[in-house]
């Protein structure tokens, strides 16, 4: 007997009501599951676990390195934007990206006003990608 493989349709189930380009809480999402997603839908798979990130510098150290960003990333919120885009989009041919930025800060040196501009980053990259029909969802959570 003949064990069925999971097919890209199983996978895409997990993502069934979420828009193609969207940032979101990661609310029921298991990052594994988004994880094993991603390679059935062929799909880029980028995770920063931001746990221990006390600042904006801290965020976009840990990011940078997680997403194995270049040596010459300029480590601010354009420079982010920069790497999420334009280099990968001349790159070649993009199949898609699930992102997961998990437990962002909650602090004073990383407030809700540099959350929502990381955030927006993301936003603007979703919008970025969508542009060129090419799916882009972030998933994000706090502590």
């Amino acid at each position: 007997m003949e064990t069925p493989l999971r097919s890209k349709d199983a996978h895409s189930t997990l993502l069934k009501g979420v828009r193609t380009n969207i940032v979101q809480s990661i609310r029921a999402f298991r990052v594994q599951g988004l994880q094993e997603t991603a390679t059935a839908l062929g799909h880029h798979f980028l995770y920063a676990n931001l746990a221990t990130a006390q600042s904006k510098q801290d965020v976009l150290d840990m990011i940078a390195q997680q997403f194995m960003f270049p040596a010459h990333f300029g480590k601010n919120f354009d420079a982010l934007y920069d790497c999420m885009t334009d280099p990968l989009h001349k790159s070649g041919p993009q199949p898609g990206f699930i992102v997961v930025l998990e437990h962002i800060p909650a602090n004073g040196k990383f407030d809700k006003e540099a959350r929502e501009q990381l955030l927006d980053i993301f936003r603007d990259t979703a919008d970025y990608w969508a542009d060129r029909k090419v799916p882009f969802r972030c998933f994000y959570s706090f502590p």
